[in-house]
């Protein structure tokens, strides 16, 4: 039996949640709920300076939008907090400390200056840059008496001169590298702040995190990781590192600094601006959840639940994924039409209420049935279904001009379209029809003639939701002052 896995995603609210980062989120929840385990949210926020204010709640607000509620965290505490890296300074240091004495890390005191001095001669050289290791010589004594003067340092680990490490990659297998290539990496500042490579491994220590599923960005640093708890003694969690994702050309990496680009286009990689474009989160965890994944040869559309079901690492990729926007529209669609029509509703109210139309709920419960098929995002609702709340509606004049036909004879079908719908009881009688479609014989016209007129009239728009069941809907009176204008429109052409 699968054991419970303890996993977590430690984003750094240096920006907002993109669907990288939700992807990392995703594959994370879906493993703890599969096992039975539990979902960690930890906020990795101990490089102050690149902090963007607004970031930490865009992540909560956004990873709840897309239904990944977390067990831990820091808005909902746990056995393990705090759960914000700026408020365990101290634990870090204290490792840091377990480090030196162990003899797995040493105090260095050498200042920028020296360190750009010594880079500048290394690139003369043509040698890669890396620390010389002149404070790895200093006895323990020395560096001690140094650190109690006062002097400026910061802790290095200890990195064997000699032979190999390694690290498996679920994804990748074994890793290796040649020590003699590796640098005596910093792990704490000499502001007493701790970088990522030792604050993030004590963390999933102490936090008893089973797996790390990680960015592929964090893949050269794997055996410097791995370095670390061993040289702690712990055992390692199984690291996993997920694909990167292309740009839709495929060529060349995705990059967040795109997104204004792609915003022109309807498109974005944040996950505030899919929310506001009127996208879903069923539809946005579907599309990225396939990023780099495979979980059905023969059925790409999951809900949430149904992903938890079938989730496994074991359908993770590495290889590169390009991110396709045109298959978040295919999701968004369908995730839109397995919506019941109140609920379509519900989530559509708040942008036509932004559209400035007064969109009551009731009256747009009539209406999705009539737009769901139909709409891609929940936008769509506002540009397809917008005339019926609008009090007139100004279509093109050459949109109400029936196709081969002059404005007066088109004029003229509107006329006897508007004495029938006069004469008619009830507008949803599908009797309505049939009479339409008979006038349209008496004039020698072909229904879709009729009928285009009649849409751009009464709807303003020549693609639009089923007319029959828009005039339903709007209502005689509008409908006849509608017609009315088209007429008077026709008839100055």
């Amino acid at each position: 039996m699968t054991q419970p896995a303890r996993v977590r995603f430690a984003p750094s609210p240096t920006g907002f949640l993109h669907i990288g980062g939700a992807r990392t989120a995703l594959y994370n929840f879906l493993l703890a709920r599969q096992t039975g385990g539990q979902f960690l949210l930890r906020i990795e926020d101990t490089d102050q300076k690149r902090l963007v204010p607004g970031a930490l709640e865009d992540l909560l607000a956004s990873l709840r939008w897309l239904g990944l509620t977390w067990d831990e965290g820091p808005d909902v505490g746990g056995a393990y907090g705090p759960y914000l890296q700026s408020q365990r300074k101290e634990i870090y240091q204290a490792h840091a400390d377990e480090l030196i004495a162990r003899g797995h890390a040493y105090t260095c005191f050498c200042t920028p200056a020296r360190l750009a001095e010594l880079r500048t001669r290394q690139q003369q050289r043509k040698e890669p840059p890396r620390y010389d290791g002149l404070c790895r010589r200093l006895t323990p004594a020395e560096a001690e008496a140094r650190v109690r003067a006062g002097e400026p340092h910061v802790v290095r680990l200890k990195t064997p001169p000699e032979g190999a490490t390694s690290a498996v990659d679920v994804l990748r297998g074994e890793i290796t590298v040649h020590n003699k290539g590796l640098d005596d990496f910093i792990l704490l500042k000499s502001d007493g702040w701790a970088l990522y490579h030792l604050a993030a491994m004590v963390d999933d220590h102490l936090m008893k995190i089973t797996h790390v599923i990680r960015s592929s960005e964090w893949l050269p640093s794997l055996p410097l990781h791995a370095m670390i708890h061993r040289a702690f003694g712990w055992d390692e969690p199984q690291w996993c590192h997920l694909s990167v994702f292309l740009k839709p050309s495929g060529k060349g990496k995705m990059s967040k600094r795109e997104s204004a680009e792609l915003m022109t286009e309807g498109h974005s990689v944040f996950v505030r601006d899919l929310r506001e474009l009127g996208y879903t989160p069923e539809g946005v965890v579907n599309w990225i959840a396939l990023m780099g994944a495979s979980f059905d040869e023969k059925q790409d559309v999951f809900s949430l639940p149904e992903l938890v079901e079938r989730f496994s690492l074991d359908h993770l990729t590495p290889a590169p994924a390009a991110v396709n926007f045109t298959k978040a529209d295919h999701f968004n669609g369908v995730h839109l039409r397995r919506l019941a029509p109140e609920d379509l509703a519900r989530r559509m109210r708040p942008f036509f209420e932004k559209a400035g139309l007064a969109a009551g709920e009731a009256l747009l419960r009539r209406i999705a049935p009539l737009i769901q098929e139909r709409v891609v995002t929940l936008h769509d609702g506002v540009q397809m279904a917008g005339f019926f709340f609008r009090e007139q509606v100004v279509p093109e004049a050459s949109a109400l001009v029936g196709k081969g036909m002059t404005p007066e004879a088109s004029a003229q079908a509107v006329r006897a379209a508007s004495e029938i719908l006069t004469g008619h009881a009830d507008l949803a009688d599908p009797a309505l029809e049939a009479k339409l479609r008979d006038l349209a014989e008496r004039l020698g016209l072909k229904p879709g003639q009729l009928f285009g007129i009649l849409r751009a009239a009464v709807t303003g728009q020549t693609v639009s939701p089923p007319l029959f069941g828009s005039i339903a809907i709007i209502g005689r009176e509008k409908v006849l002052v509608r017609l009315a204008a088209a007429e008077r429109t026709l008839r100055a052409m």
